[in-house]
């Protein structure tokens, strides 16, 4: 069977696919095809979302879903993907519908029925939440926001110059549609079967010190999961939750590929 040559990035909530702009010359020195799409509007530059956020609050889960569907459907052989935060919820949902041969969650987004609710991710959240009519809008963090939720384990002038280079607004709807999925009857935009027998390996990546996605949440999504297929959770010390620019990222990058790569499964979707 053929190794797989292709890695999808699936970038998180709060970034654009510019979040990934290290992993991709990483891989594709290594001689890897990567593809970095973004999620449907966000196909500009982070400064002109920041500068009208109207597709952000416009774009939905399964329009995000179908175009990374789209994108692998036209792919000769099965992917890696590698999803980080929202985008590791995002690789799930694809692993589950027959996309991939094999996946990496970084400090995942939970999906559907994963009820843990750390302190520290009440607070990471808390600019969507403190107010109820963000559910319908696009909404930013503060500087002091985005240390705390993402580089809190960065230096103040590293956690600066990421928030000017990679932050933008979220859509409340899908985060406040995240939370309530929980309590709302009937499979929702972040619904997977956690007994899939056929979804592809998945390993989730966890960083001790992240806030927003702590371990906890990576633990009981894996824990999740009744499938006789291949899923496991890897923890890094140290590392918060834009693990993919934090110092040392290189090593994770290595290692989730090496894991893919022996764990891939072939065959067209």
């Amino acid at each position: 069977m053929t190794a797989p040559d292709t890695i999808v990035l699936v970038h998180g909530f709060w970034v654009t696919p510019r979040s990934w702009e290290h992993w991709i010359t990483h891989y594709e020195s290594k001689g890897f095809r990567v593809i970095a799409p973004a999620y449907p509007g966000f196909e500009v530059e982070v400064e002109a979302l920041n500068a009208d956020p109207a597709p952000i609050a416009e774009v939905t889960v399964p329009k995000i879903i179908d175009h990374f569907k789209a994108v692998i459907g036209e792919l000769p052989t099965p992917p890696i993907i590698i999803g980080h935060s929202a985008g590791g919820a995002f690789t799930q949902i694809l692993l589950d519908q027959g996309y991939g041969a094999a996946g990496v969650a970084l400090n995942s987004a939970p999906t559907e029925g994963v009820r843990v609710l750390p302190l520290s991710q009440v607070k990471s959240t808390f600019a969507v939440f403190k107010n109820p009519a963000n559910r319908h809008r696009a909404v930013e963090m503060s500087f002091e926001e985005w240390k705390y939720a993402f580089t809190n384990t960065f230096s103040d002038e590293d956690a600066r110059a990421l928030y000017e280079r990679y932050a933008i607004p979220v859509s409340g709807s899908i985060v406040w549609g995240g939370v309530l999925a929980n309590f709302q009857p009937g499979h929702q935009d972040v619904w997977v079967d956690y007994h899939n027998d056929a979804r592809a390996p998945l390993l989730f990546v966890a960083g001790s010190e992240d806030h927003i996605m702590p371990p906890a949440v990576q633990r009981s999504n894996a824990k999740h999961y009744k499938s006789n297929t291949i899923t496991e959770v890897k923890e890094y010390a140290g590392f918060a939750h834009l693990l993919p620019a934090q110092e040392g990222w290189q090593e994770i990058a290595d290692h989730v590929l090496d894991w893919a790569l022996r764990h891939a499964v072939t065959g067209k979707p």
